[in-house]
């Protein structure tokens, strides 16, 4: 399996304070051969965080579909 290379920007809809966390949108665009992009709404403690739960979403959505052409 080729190796999935993703970026991702993160988009603050809540932002995390000391007692809740946050709620981050995380777009996700990969390089080919997995050139899509997704968009996912993610609640985690900090915008770092968020964007590699989005990578790694990401990167289990592409493996899936790269699965499913076998």
């Amino acid at each position: 399996m080729a190796r999935i290379l993703a970026n991702a920007v993160v988009d603050v809809i809540k932002p995390s304070t000391p007692v809740r966390i946050g709620n981050f949108k995380v777009e996700v665009w990969g390089q080919a051969p997995y050139d899509y992009v997704r968009i996912y709404e993610i609640m985690a403690k900090s915008d770092t965080i968020a964007a590699q739960e989005g990578i790694r979403r990401f990167v289990a959505e592409m493996e899936t579909l790269d699965l499913s052409k076998d």
